[in-house]
């Protein structure tokens, strides 16, 4: 678990020491890190809107600003909750070789789920792999 995911549980679990832990229990599975402000699981669809909340304030405001400077707008596009996870497991697909440990980090059953759905390649990402393979084959 990266450094900085490790303290915002920590300090989840210390702000639920004082407003109490969440009890909710869904299909025989309880102990659930987060809890809404009333005490149960997240809604999907809350956390979405919240988010396009933020990012269409964002949006409105940098129109305005890039009005204002006579530039082109910086847009945050539409993004979900899913999306974040897939962004996170794309990079991780491309910082890490062993996809048994991309899996088992995020918990695919079957690792074709992992690298079927999840597995993207960045045209970044397939460059920098060819100019590390150029430096380290020579073709003539």
């Amino acid at each position: 678990m990266m450094e900085a995911v490790y303290q915002a549980f920590q300090d989840e679990y210390e702000a639920q020491k004082e407003r109490g832990f969440n009890m909710a229990v869904i299909d025989g599975m309880s102990g659930f890190v987060f809890a809404n402000r009333f005490g149960g699981v997240h809604n999907p669809g809350t956390i979405n809107r919240a988010i396009r909340r933020i990012y269409e304030a964002h949006n409105a405001e940098e129109i305005v600003e890039a009005k204002k400077q006579k530039r082109q707008p910086i847009i945050i596009p539409h993004f979900s909750c899913h999306h974040m996870r897939h962004t996170f497991c794309t990079r991780f697909c491309e910082n890490e070789t062993n996809v048994k440990v991309i899996q088992a980090i995020m918990g695919h059953k079957d690792i074709t789920t992992t690298m079927d759905i999840y597995a993207d390649v960045t045209q970044d990402k397939k460059t920098e792999v060819i100019n590390s393979l150029e430096k380290k084959v020579a073709i003539f």
